[in-house]
């Protein structure tokens, strides 16, 4: 299948649920949408605002690769940040673009993909190239990471998340016990090592800067979908340190911070 192809098959499955759409009964692109959507996202990923350290970056540039409908975004704009948003989803981005209506902050949001992300912008370069969970989605990974190299100057970090392939999660998947997203039938869910996370960014004149695992997703899936918080017995049980070994050993983010070789 052509790159091109498998690119609108990515878009059309998002365009279809954006991610996350899901994560409020309240009426899509009020506030009490957009409050509860963000509450319920970083009480199941609770890694997201220590890994982005929104307050890092107020009055820098920061590029989301991937924005979604807008939840890490606003953190970064409410932080201060001068943010730009690429996402190839139309319906999230429209979404995206309502939520900071309401909020009434600041943002360059724009439709694109990951693989030429840097036509987008002309003799450009950002503080901060951002990325949570979508990476693994795009075709061609190695495009997106020459692309990306091409936004950052020598002082810039470059932040993202993919799938890990040695997990949990993965395990169950490669039983026909789990599926990589909430919804069903996502053409394109790659997985990594954290070896191949390195040798991949070596090859595009990158240096890992740090790398590590973590999330386990512990909810009974048909309680959590009734915005019911139950954890399968085995976790509810477990000691924290133990789930939280578990989570730096088998967990299905793997985290990244790298930034650009420079000769």
């Amino acid at each position: 299948m052509n790159t091109r192809k498998s690119i609108n098959l990515v878009k059309d499955y998002w365009d279809n649920q954006p991610c996350n759409i899901m994560h409020s009964k309240q009426t899509v692109g009020s506030k009490q949408y957009f409050d509860e959507v963000e509450e319920r996202k970083y009480f199941v990923e609770p890694h997201i605002p220590n890994f982005a350290n929104f307050s890092k970056w107020k009055d820098r540039s920061v590029l989301e690769i991937g924005c979604g409908i807008g939840t890490d975004a606003i953190n970064f704009a409410r932080a201060g940040a001068r943010y730009t948003g690429i996402e190839l989803s139309t319906a999230s981005l429209d979404i995206a673009k309502l939520r900071f209506e309401v909020y009434g902050l600041r943002a360059n949001l724009l439709e694109g993909n990951a693989e030429n992300v840097h036509s987008l912008f002309k003799n450009q370069y950002f503080d901060l190239v951002y990325s949570f969970g979508v990476l693994h989605h795009t075709p061609n990974f190695q495009a997106a990471l020459k692309s990306i190299r091409k936004l950052l100057h020598s002082d810039s970090i470059f932040k993202f998340m993919v799938y890990s392939k040695n997990s949990y999660k993965q395990a169950l998947i490669n039983e026909g016990l789990e599926q990589p997203e909430a919804q069903t039938g996502c053409p394109i869910a790659n997985t990594y090592l954290k070896s191949e996370i390195r040798n991949m960014l070596k090859e595009n004149e990158f240096k890992c800067i740090s790398i590590e695992k973590t999330h386990i997703f512990p909810f009974k899936i048909s309680e959590y979908k009734n915005y019911e918080y139950v954890k399968h017995e085995w976790f509810d049980v477990m000691p924290e340190k133990i789930f939280n070994t578990l989570q730096k050993n088998f967990g299905w983010h793997l985290l990244v911070d790298a930034q650009i070789l420079v000769p």
